[in-house]
């Protein structure tokens, strides 16, 4: 039979395991813990054992536990329970806290006088948690996270009841404090800043503390204070508690100076005054502190809002680049006090260092943390992994970063757990180096002191790659071979500037240098601040560089010119196209490609962001993305929605004209890519109208609440769109006219509907500071403008039967449900699929069809040449045949109605032996390549007009294809 070892066993075999240099201080301590140990008569042998087995290892790691279990051997039963018997974890912790100081819940406390004990339980009971917690982590019981998360945990508990004694405390002299105008409470705010707000603290760490209050008031006792009065003494008074130096030491350094204005401003700030202060003075370095803000104290509902009404401050809309400048000149500040106070063997702020993991983790937050709120975490450990994800880092680099940072923060908490002192230094004493390289697991110093430098070297090769010099593509961001800076810092017409020019690519060079000019001297460089003018003339340079290599360079600069104009003041923009030269050059190809880019980039410059990825550039959206991008837009305040609808679009038009332009995708998808593109923005908008109108009016009872149907018609329908189409929509319902919505302002449905369709519209077409979407027409509704917004599906259908045109019925072909209630859509279909397959007289048909197109052509005024849509032989042609196709045959071939493109009708007219299988190919395929010049039209920013087209056999095919199908006689 096997028996455990006593504790004393186990404590002298572990105590052997040890190097001879480090077993002093176990031997000091081994017969009072054993005693201690043999006294305990609730712990069990299990326990009692694992306890003495780790007491050698901890002893001799660690002299501030030593000192706590000489002046305190009681701790070593509340050790063995708390570390070695009891579940760990923060709810333990908080049940030991509220045990050892006995106060009562903060919420319902009653005002009390002052508690001359409470300091004294509070400092007692954190020495006891920070041995336990030493304990844990040097014995190898807890993971690099449990420790951090409960080191978070103790400081949050401290403060939350040093807080609530503190209020009190007050509270009984002056009453509780209440908003100005009414009764409701004024509440107190605690953020933690630093590794605290990050649940990350160290193991002897200040805590950065932030204090505010929601609203001005006063409080109502007898002595009554105004509020900010209130609350400023209330925050004397906590960091009194837990910063006061007494004969039990303190509870924590409390460190304040990350509050507005330092030193020198108010203790205690109004949310107002804070927001205020970050709006108007706001700083980078605070932007950076408060990614890890959190509140740790006070009212949590108060603390979130407080962030909410931060989080603009932290998190810019954009991606912004000028960021990474700030960041680079704070560390740039950190490595001269490094270098000026020696501190390279400081493991935090030293190269390779802590710091150095964060700022990496960090820049990218900043950077992008606006636009993906994945990034918006506050512990690094789970950011790491989101830039993996998301592409900006290799998993190679984040595993390193992660296994450095591991590595970093557990020597950080050795060294610190040896003394209870705030040390970052590596030591250099002997003795130090073999008590650290044993809390490290290492067999030596030697061993430990390589792997921490090995580790630092590793960050230090990624911080410079994010920060430094050698960041990936700055090699194609070296300085000219030609003096572009001095050209741009004096463009002059002279004949060194003309030779110079002419050098780069620009010809004429005259024309160049005037465009130069022109864009120096211009009211947009006075209104620039000086950042921007520094960033602006170390960019002109490498752009010069960039557009000289273009096909058409004069024409390039002069497109480029307006962007600059545009971005000039909003100087991040310039930071983003100095940090990410690649985006340089994703900007100079596709302004020189296509004019219309040319102007899409410069009406909307926060498409510049799109030009980072070229992977993601030159792809065009899935529908997955585009309902993920979608689906980010904050849906609370309207504008906001508004914009974020308008970004995205906006963002995903770019991705699809630049595959476009550079030849990455195949002409057919285009369309259709516009089309889905159409599609999601168009669902989205009318969810957001719904439920706006929903707020105020309520819903429409079961099982009319499922909203309206909306179908699109024309080029929306067919998946055919161009560049600036506009969105042919009919919108249909099922709800009887008596039906009332179920709000506090009810509504009729048939008013309901309207105002939801017109809402829509509103969202789609209203041009706001990010543009607009699309032009809406609702003309193809029944009985165009003077039908309802929104027409009963019984009444849509009834109309088509009996008074709808030939031309209602061609354009019922191309249409398609978008999005709305699936009963509903296929009632539709149903409908639409009657209406194509009713027989119709032939004669009657071929003629109704030819006078529409006629009608069409006579109403639209076309340049000269040949127009593309609407020229004899051109797209209309084709897509009228298509139309006749369907309403002649269907009848007997109702497969005919199932395809809404031209393509898919004539390959199944052809299946259907209606037209013969040689003729549709070929009409497909010009009706293909026309849809492709109308595109380039566009991109060109020119007519959909060709004075040289061409076309001609083309146009000649489709002109005698009409003759045989439409006019036969």
């Amino acid at each position: 039979m096997n028996f455990s070892p006593s504790p004393q066993a186990a404590f002298d075999e572990a105590l052997a395991r040890l190097p001879a240099s480090l077993r002093e201080a176990p031997l000091r301590q081994r017969d009072a813990l054993l005693h201690a140990l043999a006294a305990e008569p609730s712990g069990t042998p299990q326990a009692a054992q694992a306890l003495a087995s780790s007491a050698p290892r901890v002893l001799a790691c660690s002299g501030f536990v030593e000192r706590s279990l000489a002046a305190h051997p009681g701790h070593v039963g509340a050790l063995l329970h708390s570390a070695f018997v009891d579940a760990p974890g923060t709810q333990a912790l908080a049940a030991r806290v509220r045990a050892q100081l006995r106060h009562d819940d903060e919420e319902n406390a009653k005002p009390s006088p002052p508690d001359e004990d409470f300091g004294l339980r509070l400092r007692r009971l954190r020495e006891h948690e920070m041995v336990r917690i030493a304990w844990r982590d040097l014995a190898g019981l807890a993971t690099l996270d449990e420790t951090l998360a409960e080191l978070s945990a103790l400081a949050d508990l401290c403060i939350r009841a040093a807080l609530a004694q503190a209020t009190r405390e007050l509270e009984a002299r002056h009453g509780r404090p209440r908003c100005a105008g009414s009764d409701q409470p004024a509440h107190m705010v605690v953020l933690g800043m630093g590794k605290l707000g990050g649940e990350e603290l160290n193991f002897s760490s200040d805590v950065d503390l932030i204090f505010a209050y929601d609203h001005a008031g006063e409080t109502d006792g007898k002595r009554s204070l105004d509020n900010q009065e209130f609350f400023t003494r209330l925050g004397r008074r906590l960091v009194a508690l837990l910063d006061e130096q007494t004969a039990a030491g303190r509870v924590y350094r409390v460190d304040l100076r990350l509050r507005p204005f330092g030193d020198s401003g108010p203790l205690v700030l109004s949310f107002d005054a804070l927001e205020h202060y970050y709006q108007a003075h706001g700083r980078d370095w605070e932007r950076y502190a408060f990614i890890k803000a959190r509140p740790v104290a006070g009212d949590p509902a108060a603390g979130q809002a407080l962030l909410a009404l931060l989080q603009p401050f932290v998190y810019r809309r954009y991606l912004d680049f000028g960021a990474i400048e700030a960041l680079r000149e704070m560390k740039a500040l950190i490595v001269r006090q490094v270098e000026r106070r020696g501190l390279e063997h400081n493991i935090k702020l030293g190269s390779g260092g802590i710091r150095e993991v964060e700022f990496i983790a960090q820049v990218h937050q900043l950077v992008r943390g606006g636009r993906e709120p994945a990034l918006r975490s506050r512990r690094l450990r789970e950011v790491l992994p989101v830039l993996a994800e998301s592409g900006e880092l290799a998993a190679d680099e984040v595993n390193t970063l992660l296994e450095a940072y591991g590595a970093l923060r557990r020597a950080e908490n050795r060294l610190q757990m040896a003394e209870d002192r705030q040390v970052h230094e590596l030591p250099q004493d002997a003795a130090e180096r073999a008590r650290l390289a044993l809390a490290m697991d290492c067999p030596d110093w030697e061993t430990c002191a390589t792997h921490l430098a090995q580790q630092r070297a590793q960050v230090h090769a990624l911080f410079r790659a994010v920060l430094g010099d050698d960041q990936p593509g700055r090699e194609h961001a070296s300085a000219p071979a030609l003096d572009l800076r001095g050209l741009w810092l004096e463009p002059d017409e002279d004949d060194d500037s003309l030779r110079t020019l002419r050098a780069a690519g620009f010809e004429p060079p005259e024309q160049a240098v005037r465009i130069l000019q022109e864009l120096a001297r211009g009211r947009q460089q006075g209104m620039a601040s000086e950042i921007a003018r520094g960033r602006l003339d170390a960019l002109m340079p490498r752009l010069l560089e960039q557009v000289g290599g273009c096909d058409a360079p004069v024409q390039t600069l002069e497109r480029i010119a307006g962007l600059v104009r545009r971005i000039i003041t909003r100087s991040t923009y310039l930071a983003l196209l100095l940090e990410r030269p690649r985006a340089l050059e994703h900007t100079v190809e596709l302004m020189a490609l296509s004019p219309w880019i040319a102007q899409w980039l410069t009406q909307y410059p926060v498409l510049l962001d799109e030009l980072l990825d070229p992977r993601r550039l030159y792809a065009l959206p899935t529908r997955e993305e585009l309902h993920a991008a979608l689906a980010q837009i904050p849906r609370g305040d309207l504008e906001q929605f508004m914009n974020g609808l308008r970004e995205q679009h906006h963002a995903a038009m770019l991705r699809i004209a630049a595959a476009e332009c550079a030849g990455a995708a195949d002409t057919a998808p285009i369309g259709a890519a516009l089309a889905q593109l159409a599609d999601c923005v168009l669902e989205v908008a009318l969810a957001g109208a719904s439920e706006d109108l929903a707020q105020r009016h309520g819903r429409l009872p079961p099982p009319h609440d499922q909203g309206l149907l909306v179908v699109g018609y024309g080029r929306l329908g067919s998946a055919e769109m161009g560049y600036g189409s506009d969105l042919d929509l009919v919108f249909l319902h099922d709800t009887p006219a008596q039906t009332e919505s179920d709000g506090p302002r009810p509504l009729a449905a048939e008013t309901l509907h309207a105002r939801t369709v017109q809402r829509t519209v509103h969202l789609l077409s209203t041009a706001t500071p990010a543009g607009r979407l699309y032009e809406v027409d609702l003309r193809l509704r029944p009985r165009g403008n003077a039908g309802p917004l929104a027409t009963v599906l019984d009444a849509f259908a009834d109309y088509h039967a009996s008074e709808a045109w030939t031309w209602e019925h061609q354009a019922l072909v191309r249409a398609r449900v978008i999005c709305g209630d699936a009963v509903l859509a296929e009632r539709f279909a149903a409908v639409r699929r009657q209406t194509l397959q009713r027989h119709r007289n032939p004669a009657e048909l071929r003629a109704a069809v030819a006078q529409m197109r006629n009608r069409v052509r006579e109403n639209k005024a076309m340049a000269e040449g040949f127009h593309i849509k609407h020229g004899s032989g051109g797209m209309l042609d084709i897509e009228f045949l298509a139309q006749y196709l369907v309403l002649a045959h269907a009848h007997d071939h109702g497969e005919l109605t199932e395809p809404r493109d031209v393509g898919g009708i004539l390959a199944c007219a052809a299946r259907a032996d209606v037209i013969a299988l040689g003729e549709a190919d070929e009409l497909a395929e010009i009706y293909s390549r026309l849809l492709a010049a109308e595109r380039r039209c566009k991109l060109a920013d020119q007519a959909p007009a060709l004075a040289d087209d061409g076309f001609e056999a083309e146009r000649e095919r489709v002109q005698r294809a009409w003759r045989q199908h439409l006019d036969p006689d």
